[in-house]
């Protein structure tokens, strides 16, 4: 069994492939690999989207590798290969982008991306550092994890789902945010777990074992 991550230049991915190939090693889920290869992405039998920066750019910038945009969207849509995405990676799965300008994702969890708007004055953005999760409803990508938890943010903009049942998880930043969502064999983190210690190892482990 092979764990594709796509690199589409959205980051530096180094961190991200450490994680999960430790997790790998001892769960005996096979082989990780970094590429932006399609081929390989359409042989693959999970697929990672990370993601850093603008939800525009990255968007654009998967769309600037020949193919791979296609090999991604036929492992989910035709393959249904179990899929996680990784912060903007995450958010590149709702309906619609809004920052800067409208931008339309992958509509796999409905709903869009807007930017964080706290209750509380003083509270910062980016939301950047550790918080706690909320965890909304049961997973299999979240055995073991459970609310209090800490997870690492580092975001301006979150998703805001259409519907409810696919939350699985959030945060409180002066409000809501979106941590977790969930439908069929698509999964996704608006944190890093690759930086989240326990917590991330332990829903890594769960994704590369995950039989949806």
């Amino acid at each position: 069994m092979t764990t594709v991550l796509i690199d589409y230049d959205s980051g530096n991915l180094h961190s991200a492939e450490k994680a999960f190939q430790r997790m790998a090693a001892e769960t005996g889920a096979g082989p990780v690999i970094v590429t932006s290869d399609p081929d390989l992405v359409a042989r693959a039998d999970r697929v990672v989207l990370p993601g850093d920066g603008a939800f525009p750019a990255c968007r654009r910038g998967l769309r600037g590798f020949d193919g791979l945009e296609e090999a991604l969207i036929d492992a989910v849509e035709a393959r249904a290969v179990p899929f996680l995405g990784i912060c903007v990676g995450m958010q590149m799965l709702a309906s619609w982008g809004r920052e800067y300008e409208d931008v339309e994702g992958f509509g796999w969890i409905p709903g869009e991306v807007v930017r964080i708007e706290p209750s509380d004055p003083s509270l910062k953005v980016p939301h950047m550092g550790w918080n706690d999760l909320v965890i909304d409803r049961p997973h299999p990508v979240l055995d073991g994890l459970q609310t209090g938890d800490h997870a690492y943010f580092v975001h301006s903009y979150a998703m805001r789902v259409d519907d409810p049942d696919t939350l699985l998880a959030h945060a409180d930043y002066g409000g809501p945010v979106t941590a977790i969502v969930g439908k069929d064999t698509v999964v996704g983190t608006q944190f890093h777990p690759e930086k989240s210690q326990r917590a991330g190892l332990n829903l890594i482990a769960n994704f590369l074992s995950w039989r949806p």
